[in-house]
Formats: structure tokens, C-alpha cells, sequence
């Protein structure tokens, strides 16, 4: 194997000796290491030369003319010459550094709070108009039953109604038993333990079982749309189904939103229902109220109307759930990274919205005394 060596004379010239190629190429690099004063590399007896050898020899004089010493190549033959032209040319070009503006902090919130501003309505803005075209396709299929898919429309029943009753209803009757808990620990500073029945009744029928139903069902429901819709999206379904002249918002929108809109109400009666049970056995255990006693303080001190402005809230929630699943599927873009996202953002709007509306509807009976 052959060696390399150098000698820098007064000229401040390095002679490489030997074969510069990727078996030698350590002990050449430590070689040129050694030479930074050098500007000139003398290759006469450089006896064989590789890319890999051309590399380091291209490297070396960059990094010197980097820092104003020039560095010239002497004696190479026109084979060598040619290849480090090509590795020179090869080599990605310095990057220079940009010249950062200065900070201004003030100037930076201002612009991030626009464009938050900016996006919320244009998002805003497409929201309304997809709400719209979903009320004219309503309005058609009102018209025409028979566009109605009912295979469609009883099989998301059943996805989104009848197979969250089990969750509905657990959620429901530990609501109760905390509500009757909680409850009783605070009436009974003042001998008022009977009055917890009104407290469980009033806030599982007018407020937390059609809310709780609500969110667990957007949990449920508003993901599963915006997966099943945006993996469609992804695989291109939906622009089959346009090319074959099906609407994608009748096929795919209507059945999801129909199937909430029936059975939302029904869960949020499941709820009321097992919040009650739960309660009224808590009460029992901890106060001793019998079921008898709870039945008829429910009968006398609770009105109906507690149920229906609870239960009057479900189409809202219903609607407000599947328009949000359904919008975020359509936007999904050719990608998981993007179907993630959707999917997650379906979730939290929904919510968000189911307790934006709850609150303002609660503002609005108290006002007139509902």
C-alpha cells in the first residue's frame, strides 16, 4: 500500500506522494490538516486519485480560500484535473447567512393575532356555506323521500345511537351517584338532605345528561365521521362519486346527520334516566331516602318542563356534531398527517361548540324563565 507524504518548503508547497484515494483517506485528510499554511498542492507524484481522494484534496482548498488564502493545485494530470473540476462543481455552495430583521415582539403578536383572526373567519365563512348546502340538500330530500339511503340512515343509528347507550348510561348513573354524594355532604350542614333529590333531578334533566351525552357522543360520533369521510377523501371516493354525478353531501352528510338528529334526544333520555337511578340509590345508601321517598319529592318539586328544555337542546348538539365530523372529513387532504389532524380537530370544535351553545341556551331560559 502506498503512503503519502508532504513537504512544505519555503513556498509554503505541499507535495502529496503516493495513491489519494479512499483506502489512504485518513492519513491524507491529518496530512492536510497538518498543511493550512500551505497555498499551493503539488501532485506529481500522487499515483492514483479517486472521488473520494479529489474530495478531501476539494475540500482542503475550500476551506482555505474560505479564509482568504488561496490554494492552487500544480502538476496534476489531465485526468486528475478533470475529476476535481467535477468534484468542485459537485460541491453544494456555501449558504450565506441571512440578515435577521430586527425583533419586535409587539409587531410579531400583532401579525400572529391577524392571521388567527384572518383564518377563524375564512374557516368561519366556508362553515356557514357548507351549513347552507346541507339545509338545500335537506330541504330536496324533504321533498323527494324516496333520495332518502335508509340502509345508510339505519346502519349510522345504530353506529352512533344504539351502540353508545351502554357508555351513555354508565355516564349517566355515576353523574347521579356524584351529584347525590357531593350533595348530600352540603345539605347536611343544614338538615336539608331531602332537597338533594331536587338537585339531582333539576341538573341531570335540565343541564349535565343532554350535555355529557352531547360530549361523549362528539368524542364518539364527530371522530369517527371525520375518519370515515377523510379516508374516502384520501382514497378519492368522493371525486368517483361526483364523476358518476352522485352528490357527496346526500350520500354521505344526510344519513350521519338524520341518524344523530333521531337518536341524539333518545340518549340524552337514556342519560336523564340512569343519572336518576344512580342518584336516587346514593341517596338511599348515604341518607337514607327510600326509592318511594325519592319518587315522590321527584313528583312533586320536579316539573317536566326540566326535561323537555334539556331534551330541546339534543337536535342542536345533533347537528352542530355531525356538520362538524362531516366538514373536517371533506377537508382532509391526500395525506394521514392531514386526516390526524382533521380528526382531532373535529373533536375538540364540536365540543367546544356543544358547550358554547349549552351556555348561551341556558342564558336565554333563564332570561325568560323557562
Amino acid at each position: 500500500m502506498s503512503t503519502a507524504t508532504g513537504e512544505l518548503g519555503s513556498t509554503s508547497r505541499a507535495k502529496m506522494v503516493g495513491a489519494v484515494t479512499l483506502t489512504t483517506l485518513d492519513r491524507q485528510r491529518s496530512f492536510l490538516d497538518g498543511q493550512a499554511g500551505a497555498t499551493c498542492l503539488d501532485l506529481s507524484e500522487v499515483t492514483q486519485l479517486d472521488t473520494a481522494g479529489a474530495w478531501a484534496i476539494a475540500s482542503f482548498q475550500a476551506a482555505q480560500n474560505s479564509k482568504g488564502r488561496e490554494v492552487t493545485i500544480d502538476n496534476a494530470t489531465e485526468a486528475q484535473a478533470l475529476l476535481l473540476r467535477t468534484v468542485v462543481e459537485a460541491m453544494p455552495s456555501p449558504r450565506k447567512r441571512r440578515r435577521r430583521l430586527p425583533h419586535h415582539e409587539a409587531g410579531d403578536v400583532l401579525f400572529e393575532v391577524g392571521k388567527s383572526v384572518s383564518s377563524f373567519v375564512v374557516g368561519l365563512g366556508q362553515t356557514i356555506g357548507f351549513f347552507g348546502l346541507v339545509l338545500t340538500r335537506l330541504a330536496t330530500t324533504a321533498l323527494h323521500p324516496s333520495r332518502l339511503r335508509l340502509t345508510a340512515l339505519t346502519h349510522h343509528m345504530q353506529q352512533a345511537g344504539l351502540n353508545a347507550v351502554p357508555i351513555v348510561g354508565l355516564m349517566g348513573f355515576l353523574i347521579g351517584i356524584v351529584l347525590a354524594f357531593q350533595g348530600a355532604s352540603q345539605l347536611e350542614q343544614f338538615g336539608a338532605e331531602i332537597y338533594v333529590v331536587d338537585l339531582i333531578s333539576i341538573s341531570m334533566l335540565r343541564e349535565l345528561g343532554i350535555l355529557l351525552t352531547a360530549i361523549i357522543v362528539a368524542g364518539r360520533s364527530a371522530s369517527s365521521f371525520t375518519a370515515a369521510i377523510g379516508s374516502m377523501k384520501m382514497r378519492e371516493e368522493i371525486d368517483a362519486m361526483r364523476v358518476l354525478g352522485l352528490d357527496p353531501i346526500e350520500l354521505l352528510v344526510l344519513p350521519r346527520m338524520l341518524a344523530l338528529l333521531v337518536m341524539l334526544p333518545i340518549l340524552g333520555f337514556v342519560a336523564n334516566m340512569t343519572g336518576l337511578v344512580g342518584g336516587a340509590l346514593m341517596a338511599w345508601i348515604d341518607l337514607g331516602i327510600s326509592p318511594a321517598m325519592f319518587r315522590t319529592q321527584l313528583a312533586a318539586n320536579t316539573s317536566v318542563t326540566h326535561a323537555l328544555v334539556g331534551l330541546s337542546k339534543a337536535p342542536i348538539f345533533a347537528m352542530i356534531i355531525a356538520l362538524v365530523g362531516c366538514y373536517q372529513g371533506l377537508q382532509v387532504e391526500g395525506n394521514t398527517d392531514s386526516l390526524g389532524s382533521r380528526t382531532s380537530r373535529s373533536v375538540v370544535v364540536a365540543i367546544f361548540l356543544v358547550i358554547v351553545v349549552d351556555a348561551i341556551a341556558s342564558i336565554f331560559f333563564s332570561i325568560w324563565g323557562v
